[in-house]
């Protein structure tokens, strides 16, 4: 992939049966977190919502989605059927994006970052 400074230019860059699954998949996250920073960042990219949120990559067999740890351990079995190793969840491009999946898994990150972001009752921001 080449350097992109845009999303939109991330996906004109994909093939193009792929590009409507990554609009899919951009839309999906920013309905689950309307208030998130999208950006490219290591040439992918980058949702920022206090904090990292969520990165995704097109492979060639799949879409991998980057959410910082621990939320993939924490919806294991929701995962079922997905390969799923530390933060990387491979979505197949031959089946459909479980975009209720996806938006559930974003939320809990978005709602991980906000815990954290918030402060604590001696003023100090929790983390």
């Amino acid at each position: 992939m080449k350097k992109t400074a845009s999303v939109d230019e991330y996906i004109e860059q994909t093939p193009a049966e792929v590009q409507p699954r990554l609009r899919q998949l951009r839309a999906a996250i920013l309905e689950a977190v309307p208030d998130a920073t999208e950006k490219i960042s290591y040439l992918m990219p980058f949702y920022e919502f206090h904090g990292k949120l969520v990165y995704f990559n097109l492979a060639k067999c799949h879409i991998s989605l980057f959410i910082p740890t621990p939320i993939v351990d924490e919806h294991r079995e929701d995962l079922a059927g997905y390969h799923a190793v530390q933060a990387t969840i491979h979505l197949p491009l031959n089946q459909e994006l479980p975009i209720a999946l996806i938006q559930k898994l974003v939320k809990a990150r978005a709602a991980t970052n906000l815990e954290a972001a918030e402060p604590r009752s001696d003023g100090m921001m929790a983390n």
